[in-house]
């Protein structure tokens, strides 16, 4: 049985893993099928990551009438409680060069913010990456898992790799490497988002084959 699935998410750099994970754990049993064009995007209102989630995947089940995976990702870091999780994307959007450069934006307050709260050890700089996904169908059933990364933020950016804040953190597997050093073939093995597709895609293989 193939099993098919919209992908809620419009950010290519998000598809990309997420297609890549996919096919690494689940073959040819789910085809991931692109995000409507015709769709427009969600408002992200919910006040958790899970919350976010459910919002774009009830959007595409609503315009296919099929299943419809999504994902919200959140950094939380110890030293700025409340600043980043489910407002991540949205870090910087109070500063003019979100709107053209949104990672960059991102990345250069977050070093600004623990700058200014003289985080410069390692230990003042952790952090952890949390991604929920969640598949829902047109008759209301639901899979959601929730995966995790623990890492540090480091003191400026490195590598050249992936997207969003990789060049900042470094997972606790690789203590002295950014997920942007380290490339996609081994952050696709220990990421949240990794961890979080791996259980949901070992979840859609029983349905799949059921």
């Amino acid at each position: 049985m193939n099993l098919e699935i919209h992908c809620a998410s419009a950010n290519p750099d998000k598809v990309r893993e997420i297609e890549d994970l996919f096919r690494e754990h689940l073959g040819d049993t789910v085809t991931l099928l692109p995000r409507p064009t015709e769709v427009p995007d969600v408002d992200e209102n919910a006040d958790t990551l899970i919350g976010n989630a459910r919002l774009k995947a009830q959007a595409i089940v609503d315009a296919t009438g099929k299943p419809a995976v999504a994902d919200d990702t959140g950094l939380f870091v110890d030293a700025l409680p409340g600043e980043l999780g489910v407002r991540t994307a949205r870090y910087a959007s109070d500063r003019p060069e979100h709107a053209n450069d949104p990672y960059g934006a991102n990345r250069q307050k977050l070093l600004e913010s623990l700058e200014s709260q003289e985080c410069l050890t390692p230990e003042s700089r952790r952090a952890r990456f949390v991604t929920v996904a969640v598949v829902m169908w047109p008759d209301g059933r639901e899979l959601a898992v929730e995966g995790e990364c623990r890492g540090t933020i480091a003191l400026t950016e490195r590598g050249e790799h992936g997207f969003g804040f990789d060049p900042l953190f470094m997972p606790d597997e690789f203590p002295d490497q950014t997920f942007a050093e380290l490339g996609d073939d081994v952050k696709n093995c220990i990421s949240h988002r990794a961890r979080a597709f791996q259980e949901l895609a070992r979840k859609l293989r029983d349905v799949s084959t059921a």
